[in-house]
């Protein structure tokens, strides 16, 4: 008999030099726009070619370090540039829907960082407007873009675990207390779930989907935003969905998707690229991967580029790995967590 669990699919398209070439602005030229314009410079023919910010000298600094030809001064200079053909939305996720608006209403494709936006509320608004421009939008949920995922969709796909019974995710990392900072200021969206558990949620919807039940606990910083949190969140079929999240401790970073007939378990960090172990039911282990690319983990943003590449040349409006539908339920758990534990809210 064939041991399925051994025998792993191979990733599908896993090399982001293929993509096709697209050109780029980067809205909000801060630490995480600077690790994704260098991932995609060096593994993708992909190019930034203009960098926006409120301040035209942090423009400029930008492009200067990052070999990009032309900074602008403002947002509304870098959404009306002709030559750029999708703009990445990189400011603080409390700026998301404001920001997404502007590319989209420039006509621009537009890749909008993890959260999409901070409420299912506000990334309904962003949905519906890219829907009606018809360009596409897309959430940098890069996870969801990583070969080692499209092992498990794989896995998933042809059933090999069997009834999915067990989710679990975590991702916490302790941040200095600072009230007026972006993680524990609520005008600016702070709190964990928003900023590292939207990771875990969207975990659990990649393998359950929606959630049918809902319950959340955690603590709260003396700001009202959400310090830390665990979530059990429940499948219409019985799974369970047990996640954590936290600004208070650093946490192992791991996530597993249990079934009947094994699990597979991806090593740390599961978000960014890393590897993965699949386990028989009777808890041997049948096989273990790792990416072969060996990059600084935040290298791997250069795969969720090359997807988006992929799709606007097929003439896609959005994800079929990551539909925006699913992006918008994702906020609507978040929300609802943040309403259990009393969080401040944010509009």
């Amino acid at each position: 008999m064939t041991d399925t669990l051994a025998d792993l699919p191979e990733p599908r398209h896993p090399d982001p030099a293929d993509a096709p070439p697209l050109r780029w602005g980067v809205l909000g030229p801060g630490g995480i726009a600077a690790d994704f314009t260098a991932a995609l410079h060096r593994h993708t023919t992909q190019r930034v070619v203009a960098a926006g910010s409120r301040s035209i000298e942090r423009a400029r600094a930008f492009a200067a370090a990052h070999g990009v030809d032309r900074a602008h001064g403002s947002y509304d200079a870098l959404v009306a540039d002709p030559d750029v053909d999708v703009v990445y939305v990189a400011t603080p996720h409390s700026e998301h829907l404001e920001h997404a608006l502007l590319a989209i209403a420039a006509g621009k494709h537009v890749l909008i960082e993890k959260p999409i936006a901070v409420t299912a509320e506000q990334a309904g608004r962003i949905v519906a407007a890219a829907r009606r421009a018809g360009v596409f939008a897309m959430e940098a949920m890069w996870t969801r873009y990583l070969p080692q995922t499209d092992i498990v969709r794989q896995l998933l796909d042809r059933e090999a675990l069997g009834e999915l019974r067990v989710v679990t995710a975590d991702f916490g990392g302790r941040a200095a207390y600072d009230p007026s900072g972006r993680l524990w200021n609520p005008a600016l969206a702070g709190g964990a779930l928003l900023d590292l558990g939207v990771y875990t949620v969207s975990w659990a919807s990649f393998a359950l989907g929606a959630p049918a039940g809902i319950v959340a606990t955690g603590t709260l910083a003396p700001t009202g935003v959400d310090e830390q949190a665990a979530l059990v969140l429940s499948s219409a079929h019985g799974a369970q969905a047990l996640l954590s999240t936290s600004l208070l401790a650093g946490t192992p970073s791991l996530a597993t998707i249990c079934g009947s007939a094994g699990r597979v378990e991806l090593d740390s960090p599961f978000w960014g690229p890393s590897g993965l172990r699949v386990f028989r039911s009777d808890g041997t282990l049948a096989a273990h991967w790792r990416d072969p690319y060996g990059r600084p983990y935040r290298e791997g943003m250069a795969y969720e580029a090359a997807a988006l590449a992929r799709y606007v040349a097929e003439g896609r409006t959005e994800s079929p790995l990551h539909p925006l539908d699913e992006a918008v339920d994702t906020l609507a758990t978040i929300d609802e967590a943040r309403r259990q534990l009393g969080a401040t809210r944010v509009e």
